[in-house]
């Protein structure tokens, strides 16, 4: 009862196992009563009225990706409500995904998860580096993973490294001392000279950027705001930074000075995502709305996409920059065409419960959802939709 295949869904079996036959109301009645009794967070209370005027109309009748399965046996859980990204895959074979004080393994193809880091208690670094520090029951409140090492921010301003193939941490410490200073959100990227760096973004209102392999701290810039994420650009060269302010700026990577100020949103961001060609950047926001802008003419979005239910808390483009996946806080993920100029055509995957992350495969071909609910959280699977007409015209 835990699992949904394609074929269960196809006779009929809720995407999620939800037993709507055995429930006083049906799946559209339940959609209906969440669309109007869901309360999305708002930190600053501006007017939206011209917000629907800056939003395209998009066509919510396509689907890229096909239901493919969905299981229960592992399950998201989020620690803080405005913080997600806690899910990620690796290959179409393995999802990564925090559950409580762990970070857990799924397998779609073996069917089975298993724990690859436990913080439930003491945590000791292996390397022996400056700064390093044992840690103690951590809350993760946001994680990274890029080829074999996951990185994850803690409740109390902590930071973690460490390989998937290789057993303890191999770096841990406090970034700030203060036990109210939570890591926002963390992130992987390859730097200009070819060496692997990992940022911490931070409610001190720092930003902390060290080398992957001795875990030195090279950068740290602060901002007049506490920083929610922050992005970099495939070339390494520009981040994206984005807080407690209705702006969002675009930096130089190396030095942190300011490039440019994007303006146009309402509220707080805490989703930004960079298409693989580098010249555009997404962002999401508490307005519940998704811009997304063209780094060589920044002064305005060019597109402006609104959620169904609240916030965007998630943003991945898939790695071929085909689609763009913006996850809500709550309900729904959309995937947007990037060739179609993101308006032409969208697919609106329908859910019900707290999504923790979206995440492609890094071929593409699929798309995994993490949904945080005690009963019907787990993981769902989607498949990319390929058409093969050519095969009925083939002559055998």
């Amino acid at each position: 009862m835990d699992d949904t295949s394609a074929s269960d869904y196809k006779q009929g079996k809720d995407m999620q196992g939800i037993p709507w036959e055995r429930l006083n109301y049906s799946r559209d009645q339940y959609r209906e009563m969440r669309l109007k009794e869901y309360k999305n967070y708002q930190s600053l209370t501006r007017s939206h009225s011209g917000l629907e005027q800056e939003c395209k109309q998009v066509e919510r009748k396509d689907t890229f990706y096909d239901f493919h399965s969905s299981t229960r046996s592992v399950k998201s859980t989020i620690v803080h409500f405005q913080l997600r990204n806690l899910l990620w895959a690796t290959s179409k074979h393995d999802v990564y995904l925090v559950q409580n004080y762990s970070v857990m393994h799924w397998s779609p193809l073996f069917q089975r998860g298993r724990e690859v880091l436990n913080v439930a208690g003491q945590l000791a670094p292996t390397e022996n580096v400056k700064g390093a520090r044992p840690l103690s029951r951590v809350q993760i409140s946001t994680m990274a993973l890029k080829d074999n090492l996951i990185v994850a921010g803690g409740f109390h301003g902590e930071l973690i490294c460490k390989y998937v193939d290789k057993p303890g941490v191999a770096f841990c410490t406090n970034l700030t001392g203060d036990n109210n200073s939570i890591t926002n959100a963390v992130d992987i990227y390859e730097a200009p000279n070819g060496g692997t760096r990992v940022t911490a973004a931070n409610n001190d209102c720092v930003v902390r950027t060290f080398d992957a392999e001795r875990y030195s701290l090279l950068t740290q810039f602060t901002f007049p705001w506490s920083v929610n994420n922050t992005s970099v650009s495939p070339d390494g060269k520009l981040m994206a930074i984005l807080g407690d302010s209705s702006e969002c700026l675009l930096a130089d990577a190396h030095s942190g000075k300011e490039v440019s100020t994007l303006r146009g949103h309402l509220d707080y961001s805490f989703a930004s995502a960079w298409h693989p060609d580098g010249h555009v950047v997404a962002t999401g926001n508490q307005d519940a709305t998704c811009r997304l802008w063209d780094v060589r003419n920044p002064s305005e979005a060019f597109a402006v996409l609104r959620g169904r239910i609240g916030a965007v808390r998630g943003l991945r483009f898939s790695p071929d920059g085909r689609f763009l996946a913006a996850a809500e806080a709550a309900d729904f993920v959309h995937v947007y065409d990037a060739a179609a100029g993101y308006a032409g055509a969208e697919q609106e995957v329908g859910l019900f419960g707290e999504v923790a992350g979206a995440a492609f495969s890094p071929d593409g071909e699929v798309l995994f959802v993490g949904v945080a609910d005690r009963t019907y959280g787990g993981v769902l699977e989607f498949r990319r939709r390929r058409a093969y007409g050519y095969l009925d015209s083939c002559l055998f």
